[in-house]
């Protein structure tokens, strides 16, 4: 069934007007009889008409797609759906760029973020789902249980062109990490704020002069060290809404933003953190963190099981735990960046023959039996229930193998999940440290509003003149190249390159955003 999708492209058309041929569809909810309302469960006693509809999905190396997984026949038989799926025989944006100039869309298409799919859908490429809201009950009732997540996925002119997501971003989560066992044999605690930091990465040095205590990869993520980072220290790594003031502000010109700097700095100077930690890559780092040439850092949550997994092997002692996040300024907050948030999902082309059968089949993943279905897979075969806990069987142990067996959490194959299920198969490390890290959430996540075209446009062009004025300034600054001394000229050069515009833009999009009502 797979195909590459350059290859079936001309047949796409083909193969939406056979499916089209097909009689109506009967969905799921939570409910277990047979119904033929929409969004209604299917008891098993009835068979459903069968639909096939034509999907561009992404394929990840690390579980590719297979027309064999389970999840193709288990959404089958609850929906009657079978998926003609194709995947991308390069790169996913270029696919879709083939698919929407050549008009012949496949009936879904997975894409990569929302401002492409805003981008497409303003240009007529796409569906607006609200336009179908009423008959997708489970998702209304979604909407009602999730309204700010459903606002984040509506475009600039308040359409919904992309099926929103729910705990699926857990997985996103970035925290800070420590070696707890090199901390508990040189009797360090782990720190509260930088300021103790600084005093337990010096103590590091002094014990092992050959290491770089603290590391991280910059260069990889440098936008997500810079949120990390700037966080800690009550500011913002670029424009940001403060929720206390109610307004929009630029954290790299904030005192708070010059006094991480100065901090950074000092680690600079005194080799705490590598040379080129501004260039230093996920190899590099991996490197360092694992051979103990570096004992804190800040990644996603799950380089908890990553490295404790891989390094326990050849030493039983190594333990690298969540550490909370220490404030930066005196009297700060202890908090981590929120980002455990999906930006991908399924769309439907506007030149599909069967949209109202795809709303149908879609309103299947907010039901309750959808959620637990796409979470968890089918009892008896993927999971036990005991009394009220859910649990895979035994025979999976891994989430990455899990997904890659039975296609459950792949692309394509859900909207909204029960993050318990990855909780299950997480060591107890792992789950102690998504434990942990929820106490530093922020009080409410950054606004991610979208923009219309000329928004767009500024955030292309003036917010990446600001943008790179301010990395190449943050190098200076810590390598000392350039004086903290001319702060005050720095923030007049930044300013001169457009902030103001800048967070205009950002405050007519959150303003927009606000005054949307979804009906």
């Amino acid at each position: 069934m797979r195909k590459s999708f350059t290859l079936v492209l001309a047949a796409v058309m083909a193969l939406s007007l056979l499916a089209a041929c097909s009689g109506n569809n009967s969905n799921n909810n939570a409910a277990p009889s047979a119904s033929t309302e929409p969004g209604a469960a299917n008891s098993g006693k009835t068979e459903l008409p069968s639909k096939t509809f034509t999907a561009l999905l992404d394929n990840n190396p690390t579980f590719p797609y297979s027309e064999d997984w389970p999840i193709w026949k288990w959404l089958k038989e609850k929906t009657g759906v079978t998926l003609e799926v194709q995947t991308p025989s390069g790169k996913l944006a270029e696919a879709l760029n083939l698919a929407v100039a050549s008009r012949e869309m496949p009936d879904l298409m997975y894409m990569p973020n929302r401002r492409e799919s805003n981008k497409f859908g303003q240009d007529g490429a796409l569906v607006d789902i609200m336009e179908y809201i009423g008959e997708m009950p489970n998702l209304k009732k979604w909407i009602e249980q999730y309204p700010e997540e459903a606002k984040a996925a509506l475009s600039s002119d308040g359409k919904m062109y992309m099926f929103p997501n729910q705990g699926f971003g857990e997985t996103n989560r970035m925290i800070w990490l420590y070696r707890e066992d090199v901390f508990k044999k040189e009797g360090l605690e782990a720190p509260k704020t930088y300021d103790e930091l600084y005093e337990a990465l010096k103590a590091l040095k002094a014990k092992y002069p050959d290491s770089y205590p603290l590391s991280i990869r910059y260069g990889q993520i440098p936008d997500e060290m810079n949120t990390n980072m700037a966080v800690n220290f009550g500011t913002g790594e670029g424009a940001y809404f403060d929720y206390d003031s109610g307004e929009w502000r630029y954290g790299p010109i904030e005192d708070n933003f010059k006094s991480m700097i100065e901090m950074w700095k000092k680690f600079y100077d005194e080799g705490l953190i590598p040379p080129d930690f501004l260039s230093l890559q996920t190899k590099q780092w991996q490197d360092m963190v694992s051979t103990g040439e570096s004992f804190v850092t800040i990644d996603y949550i799950s380089r908890v099981d990553f490295f404790n997994n891989a390094m326990r092997q050849e030493n039983p002692e190594y333990n690298m735990q969540f550490m909370a996040p220490p404030a930066g300024i005196p009297g700060g907050k202890q908090q981590n960046p929120y980002f455990h948030y999906m930006e991908g999902g399924l769309t439907v082309a506007s030149t599909s023959k069967q949209i109202k059968d795809i709303m149908q089949y879609m309103d299947f993943f907010y039901s309750e039996e959808g959620r637990l279905l796409t979470s968890w897979g089918v009892e008896g075969e993927t999971y036990v229930k005991e009394g009220e806990t859910l649990k895979f069987k035994p025979e999976f142990t891994d989430v990455t193998e899990m997904r890659k067996q039975t296609g459950l959490q792949t692309s394509g194959t859900y909207t909204w999940i029960d993050f318990d299920a990855h909780l299950s198969l997480f060591t107890e490390d792992l789950q102690k440290a998504y434990t942990e890290a929820a106490k530093y959430d922020p009080p409410a996540m950054q606004p991610r509003p979208a923009f219309t075209e000329s928004e767009n446009e500024v955030i292309s062009l003036t917010g990446q003149a600001v943008k790179k004025h301010r990395d190449e300034s943050f190098a200076k600054f810590v390598t000392g190249s350039r004086s903290l001394d001319e702060w005050d000229k720095y923030v007049e050069e930044i300013r001169n390159l457009g902030v103001d515009k800048l967070l205009e833009t950002y405050k007519a999009a959150y303003d927009r955003m606000q005054n949307v009502e979804i009906k």
